[in-house]
């Protein structure tokens, strides 16, 4: 079994050495063999330079750096899927570490199961000065965090930072949308993915067991940021979906904003902190809808 992990990464030295640090303590599969693969997106950083220094240094596993100029995390992880060809696929974001049995544990989850893909869990890590989350405030680091209880189960998707999938998954429906996730639309890379999984007819599960632990970083915090992740996953979402503006769309950001408004004046921060997002998901949807229109017109 050949296990091939891929690092889609810009612009993060720090963030990405502190992964590598912890995937050379990770365990390895029983009967597997394990390649990591980080693709560069483009790097302005000394990022690439630290990797030609972290290859030299010959670490627990094989590390073969690609280089993706063309902006875009879909675009990357598909050449490294491409260059892997691995029987087991682990894709890690670079802002993560891992738990010392991650890969282990994505391993074993399809053993005695018929899933085809794999969501690990996301915890909250620390922040550059070894501060950990406060449990009070999670919503506020703006951060995946994916716990989906304490058993193995399935799931309808993935979202990402910490995902796998067998070989056959990608040879039956093929890459990552290009248009969609960082460096393109913003978001929605996993999530349109995960559809054309179910569609496929494979199953997808989910083990807490395969744990990696997020990054906090202040220039996440707060609401402007959250605004700004939910108009972007609004517009992502105007690509692959095909909501009814006039029957959905509309009546949602209606209704939240109604909601957003009691809650205000109420005092409830926290439904009103997650109804904001809503409203601007379903404003980023219409203003992508227009986009594309006006594109689509302007190219007739």
């Amino acid at each position: 079994m050949q296990i091939g992990v891929i690092i889609s990464t810009r612009n993060r030295r720090h963030s990405l050495r502190a992964l590598l640090e912890t995937l050379d303590a990770a365990k390895s599969p029983d009967g597997a063999t394990v390649h990591i693969f980080v693709v560069d997106n483009g790097s302005t950083d000394s990022t690439g330079e630290m990797l030609r220094e972290y290859v030299e240094r010959n670490g627990r596993y094989p590390l073969t750096v690609l280089e993706q100029p063309t902006p875009g995390k879909a675009r990357a992880l598909n050449q490294g899927l491409a260059s892997a060809q691995s029987d087991l696929t682990i894709v890690l974001d670079d802002d993560v570490t891992v738990d010392e049995l991650c890969l282990v544990k994505h391993f074993e989850a399809y053993q005695h199961s018929e899933f085809a893909a794999i969501q690990g869990r996301v915890v909250p890590g620390k922040d550059a000065q070894g501060q950990t989350a406060d449990p009070k405030r999670l919503r506020e680091y703006n951060i995946p965090i994916i716990d989906y209880g304490g058993d193995i189960r399935e799931i309808r998707g993935l979202t990402g930072t910490n995902m796998s999938f067998k070989r056959e998954v990608f040879k039956k429906i093929g890459f990552f949308d290009t248009r969609l996730g960082p460096g393109a639309s913003g978001f929605s890379e996993d999530t349109e993915f995960s559809m054309r999984i179910r569609r496929a007819g494979f199953k997808i599960g989910y083990t807490p067991h395969a744990v990696v632990y997020h990054e906090l970083n202040p220039a996440r915090y707060g609401r402007a940021y959250n605004r700004d992740v939910e108009y972007r996953k609004g517009v992502s979402r105007s690509i692959y979906r095909h909501d009814s503006i006039l029957f959905r769309v509309i009546p949602d950001m209606f209704f939240n904003c109604l909601r957003y408004g009691i809650y205000r004046i109420f005092g409830l921060s926290e439904k009103a902190y997650k109804t904001e997002g809503r409203i601007m998901k379903c404003w980023g949807y219409l203003v992508g809808k227009v986009q594309h229109q006006a594109k689509s017109k302007s190219t007739a």
